[in-house]
């Protein structure tokens, strides 16, 4: 041991490694035999079938179909399909698909209303390997063009409502697209422009055909279009991992069950329904088909079916708030409301409340699978004033269950704002529900997820609570006289006041203040009131420089999706 403990202090020569103790020493070889331990508990833990399935939607609707075969899967008009029945339909559609040539990638369009295709095309496609692709029915001729060539769609199936339109879109194509019309009798007047009707196409299908999900979770499953503003909507491209762990998140957020019956105010083509199309089949949940929006329809099908849950933008909210009393009606239990898309004003929240629904706002937008934050409810919330309630519910909230990471944060230094409410920075998001990217737009797609970070666009403050607040998107942002005035503030101000039912705020140019708050204002039916009347209010409510200029009265103009188009009202106010 002496002479070890003598050699471990040894010089070594000048440039000349010393060598250590245990080199002289060399260890011994591990036996086969713990090699071959080693080598069985690496493959112990390997996934196989076992332990690991790709994530993918097309799961929920095998396993409700198991579960509740004889249930009411999808209740429209007269028409009721049960689990069973939805599950054979969607095989059959994945099936006759195949048949007809469709492959792994390939894009398959829709056009349609809520109606039962809609529903069986969000789990036939993706079961055949395809991607859906919903159009938005309220688009014009070119732009639904656009997006079938953008897209490279070899299939489109299309309600007779929307022939027309189509059949203009397909005039310009430069090339030949299969078309198959969906009949449904509830709008039996439609047009035929396709080769077959999509009932006839099911009956070619296999009720037999192979269900599960594709061997990588990564492959796309839908393409959905922004309604962009200007220029050419962007191609959305969501994968089976993400709609799969999003539907999961949203049955969470908004509590459906199985005892639920889902109410289709919400267009199926938007976020694929902001995710309920799989996500209320995931609750086994009962789905109700609504073609169009209309209040007295809405009203009737809650009380006819025993509607629970609903979703819509506050615009949606709005025409149930201001429908003609006649149709209102009253209900002996709750209904679940989830709006989202913009702030809904705290007034509209009160009312809706005050007519017996209870609402969960939520925030998202196309790019991250629709709903990212929800407005949780905290448990003093009941106890506070219906006003006070209405604010905090009208916040967009905290990250929902399947959304990693939400920060509101500086967008060049990705530094987090401080929680005081008051510091602006840019929404980011970080979760497996955020897009692939966009589709042929490989810069566009660097800009949205830049530094690790899905960016927004919108611009909000982050409370103490750690809930969120939309203040306004980047561009909204009306700078007078070196201030920054919110447009969502006074849009918030104005509709508290009695006579407004919906109202927009945009910057105006101006000599001296650089820009000045313009709000277009459409007035309540019978309802009257001056712009002296609306700029007063707006002062008695918040810091007078914030307080319009100018007010405009009449109708807003909208998106395809019914968002207020607020680029037009800016041009509209550069000429006033």
């Amino acid at each position: 041991m002496a002479q070890r403990a003598r050699s471990r202090t040894r010089k070594k020569a000048p440039g000349r490694k010393a060598a250590s103790p245990r080199a002289k020493r060399p260890r011994p070889k591990a036996s086969a035999s713990r090699h071959a331990r080693a080598a069985s508990q690496a493959t112990a833990l390997d996934r196989g079938p076992a332990n690991y399935v790709p994530l993918s939607p097309l799961t929920f609707l095998a396993n409700a179909a198991e579960t509740f075969p004889g249930k009411p899967a999808i209740i429209h008009g007269d028409r009721v399909f049960t689990y069973a029945q939805f599950f054979e339909r969607a095989r059959r559609l994945a099936s006759a698909l195949k048949k007809r040539g469709i492959r792994r990638g390939d894009t398959v369009a829709i056009m349609s209303p809520n109606q039962p295709a809609m529903l069986e095309a969000h789990f036939g496609v993706p079961a055949a390997g395809a991607v859906l692709s919903p159009l938005n029915y309220r688009l014009d001729a070119a732009t639904i063009a656009f997006c079938l060539e953008h897209g490279e769609a070899k299939l489109l199936l299309t309600d007779g409502e929307h022939a027309p339109v189509v059949a203009d879109a397909l005039g310009r194509l430069k090339r030949r697209i299969t078309v198959i019309d969906i009949d449904d009798p509830l709008y039996p007047q439609g047009n035929r422009i396709g080769e077959t009707t999509y009932e006839q196409l099911l009956a070619e299908g296999d009720a037999d055909f192979p269900w599960g999900p594709p061997k990588d979770e990564w492959q796309s499953i839908c393409l959905l279009y922004t309604s962009g503003t200007t220029g050419n909507p962007k191609g959305v491209v969501y994968h089976h991992r993400g709609a799969y762990l999003a539907s999961m998140g949203s049955t969470l957020n908004f509590g459906v069950r199985p005892s639920s019956v889902y109410l289709w105010t919400l267009p199926m083509f938007h976020c694929n329904g902001w995710t309920f199309t799989w996500a209320a089949t995931a609750a086994q949940a009962t789905h109700v088909c609504l073609r169009r929006m209309d209040p007295a329809l809405v009203f009737d099908a809650i009380e006819r079916h025993r509607v629970t849950h609903l979703c819509g933008a506050p615009i949606v909210l709005n025409m149930l708030v201001h429908a003609p009393e006649a149709v209102k009606r009253k209900f002996p239990w709750t209904i679940e409301v989830a709006t989202g898309g913009a702030a809904p004003p705290s007034a509209i929240i009160a009312a809706m409340e005050a007519m017996g629904f209870r609402v969960t706002h939520m925030y998202g937008t196309t790019e991250c699978y629709g709903p990212a934050t929800i407005s949780a409810w905290q448990q003093d919330w009941p106890s506070l004033a219906v006003e006070d309630r209405a604010l905090k519910m009208a916040r967009q909230g905290v990250a929902c269950p399947a959304v990693e990471k939400v920060i509101v944060a500086d967008p060049k230094t990705l530094k987090p704002v401080p929680r005081d409410g008051q510091t602006m920075g840019e929404i980011m998001l970080r979760a497996n529900s955020v897009m692939k990217g966009y589709l042929k737009n490989p810069q566009a797609t660097r800009a949205a997820l830049k530094g690790g970070w899905y960016h927004t666009g919108d611009l909000a403050v982050w409370h103490s609570d750690n809930y969120i607040e939309v203040r306004d998107r980047a561009k909204d942002i009306i700078i007078s006289g070196g201030e920054n005035i919110s447009s969502l503030e006074i849009e918030e101000t104005l509709y508290r006041h009695p006579a407004v039912m919906e109202a927009a705020v945009v910057a105006r140019p101006d000599e001296k203040w650089g820009e000045t708050p313009c709000a277009f204002v459409t007035l309540r039916p019978g309802a009257k009131a001056t712009q002296d009347d609306i700029v007063a209010h707006c002062r008695a409510g918040m810091a007078h420089f914030k307080a319009p200029r100018t007010v405009v009265f009449g109708p807003l103009p909208k998106t395809s999706t019914g968002k207020i188009q607020k680029f037009v009202l800016r041009e509209q106010a550069k000429k006033l």
